[in-house]
C-alpha cells in the first residue's frame, strides 16, 4: 500500500473557467468566440460550477478528501479595469469559508490560464503594465485569503508563454518544431510573479506562495539529449529559477515527451505503438515521480503535486494510471524528494481549452443537465486519505472570524 505522511494534503483540482461556466469578461472567452479560432467549441456554460460550487466541495470532501485547488477568476473580480467587483470577492471567499467548514484545506490559484478581456486587447503579459497590474488585483484579493494556507500566484507560466505562441499557429505547431516560448510573456509572468509575491508577503505572512510549472519529462532520441536540454532550460528550468523565494513549487505532470533532431531543430518523436489517452499523450506514469525528482534537485523547494491525471473514458484504466503514478511519487519521496501534497486532475469532467472531449474527471457532468456523477475512482482515490494516515484532525480549523472580510480592501487601487 502507498503510504503518505500524517499532514499531507490530498485533492482534486479545478479551474475556474474550465467549471464555472460564462466568463464572459475573459480573453478565452473573446478568443472561443472570434472568426478563424483554432478553438474547435467554446465553454459556453461549462460545468455551471459557479452555482453548483457547492456540491462539488461536498463531493470532494464526502469521499475523504482533505483538499481543494481551485483558482479564483481575475476577470469577474476586475471585469474593467480598476473595477472590482465587492459581489465576486465575497462569491470566492464565500468559497473559501465553505472549503475550510467541510475540512478541505483551500489551495487558491490567483491565475489559470485566463485574463481579463481589457488586459488581453492590451497584449497580455508581454504589456509592460502587467506585472504592476497583477499585483494590483492580489492586493484586491488578499483579503479574501485569510485562512488560505498554501496561495498559487500562476499556473503553468510556460504553458501561457506559449499561448501567444500557438495562437499565431495554432495547434498545428505542436505537430512540427517545437515552439519555442515568447520571452516577452515570460518575463512579464516573472515579473508579476515577484511583484504580486511582495505584495501577498505583507498582506498575508503566513500564508506559503508559489507557483506550478507544467514538469515535462524528456527521452530524447539518440544524437537530441544537448538540444533537449537546451530547449527544457528555455521553456521550463527558466520558472523553477524564477522560484527562488517561494515557499514551495506546483509540479504538473501527465506524459513523457519524446523528441528528435532534424537538421538543428528539436522535434517531438512519438512513439506510433504507445497507448494513448484521449488527448493523444502517450500513458506514462512514470513521469510524475520523474518530474518531482527532476525538480527537487533543481530547486531543492518542498513540492506540491497541483496536478497529475489522465484523459480517458474508462475509469479502470484511470485508477490503474494513478496508482502507478503514486506508487512513483511514494518511491520518489522515500529517497528524499519532499512532496507536501498531491492534487488529481480533476474534480469534474471539464472544459479542455477548446474541447470538452478529454475526460480527465473523478466526477462525470451530464452537458446538458449538470448532473454529477461520481465514478468509482473518486472514492478509490479520496479511500486513499485515511487508509494513509491523512489524520481529519490536521485540516484547519474555521477561519479567522471577520464581520466582513473585504471591507477593508479598496476597490478604487490605480
Amino acid at each position: 500500500m502507498t503510504l503518505f505522511p500524517p499532514g499531507f494534503s490530498w485533492g482534486a483540482s479545478t479551474s475556474a473557467h474550465q467549471i464555472e461556466g460564462g466568463n464572459v469578461a475573459s480573453d478565452w472567452w473573446y478568443l472561443e468566440h472570434a472568426p478563424g479560432t483554432f478553438v474547435t467549441e467554446p465553454s459556453g456554460d461549462a460545468c455551471d460550477s459557479y452555482h453548483r460550487w457547492r456540491e462539488d466541495l461536498a463531493l470532494l470532501a464526502g469521499a475523504g478528501f482533505n483538499a481543494y485547488r481551485f483558482s479564483i477568476e481575475w476577470a469577474r473580480i476586475e471585469p474593467a479595469p480598476g473595477a472590482f467587483s465587492m459581489a465576486q470577492l465575497d462569491h470566492y471567499r464565500t468559497m473559501i469559508e465553505t472549503a475550510l467548514e467541510l475540512g478541505l484545506r483551500p489551495l487558491v490559484t490567483l491565475h489559470h490560464f485566463t485574463n481579463p478581456a481589457w488586459l488581453g486587447a492590451m497584449g497580455g503579459w508581454a504589456h509592460p503594465d502587467a506585472p504592476k497590474l497583477f499585483a494590483r488585483y492580489a492586493a484586491t484579493v488578499a483579503p479574501i485569503l485569510a485562512g488560505v494556507e498554501h496561495v498559487c500566484l500562476i499556473n503553468e507560466p510556460n504553458m501561457v508563454a506559449l499561448f501567444p505562441v500557438l495562437q499565431q499557429g495554432g495547434v498545428a505547431a505542436l505537430g512540427k518544431e517545437l515552439p519555442a516560448i515568447d520571452q516577452a510573456s515570460a518575463q512579464g509572468l516573472i515579473a508579476g510573479h515577484d511583484a504580486a509575491r511582495a505584495v501577498l508577503r505583507d498582506a498575508l505572512p503566513d500564508a506559503r506562495l508559489g507557483w506550478s510549472v507544467a514538469a515535462q519529462t524528456y527521452h530524447p532520441a539518440p544524437g537530441a539529449e544537448e538540444l533537449a536540454a537546451v530547449y527544457q532550460a528555455e521553456s521550463e528550468d527558466l520558472f523553477y529559477t524564477a522560484s527562488a523565494g517561494d515557499d514551495w513549487i506546483g509540479v504538473q505532470a501527465y506524459t513523457c515527451r519524446r523528441v528528435k533532431a532534424e537538421d538543428g531543430a528539436l522535434l517531438p518523436d512519438p512513439r506510433w505503438d504507445a497507448k494513448r489517452t484521449i488527448t493523444g499523450w502517450e500513458y506514462y506514469p512514470a513521469a510524475l515521480a520523474e518530474c518531482v525528482r527532476r525538480v527537487h534537485a533543481f530547486t531543492g523547494l518542498p513540492i506540491i503535486v497541483t496536478e497529475n491525471g489522465i484523459a480517458t473514458a474508462d475509469d479502470t484504466e484511470r485508477i490503474a494510471y494513478t496508482q502507478a503514478a503514486l506508487d512513483g511519487l511514494a518511491e520518489a519521496m522515500k529517497d528524499g524528494v519532499d512532496v507536501r501534497g498531491y492534487f488529481h486532475w480533476s474534480l469534474l469532467d471539464n472544459y479542455e481549452w477548446g474541447s470538452f472531449d478529454p475526460t480527465f474527471g473523478l466526477v462525470a457532468v451530464d452537458r446538458q443537465t449538470f448532473v454529477r456523477t461520481p465514478k468509482p475512482s473518486l472514492a478509490w482515490l479520496g479511500g486513499l486519505a485515511p487508509e494513509n494516515h491523512l489524520d481529519p484532525a490536521i485540516s484547519p480549523s474555521t477561519p479567522p472570524e471577520t464581520t466582513n472580510p473585504i471591507a477593508s480592501s479598496t476597490a478604487e487601487r490605480n
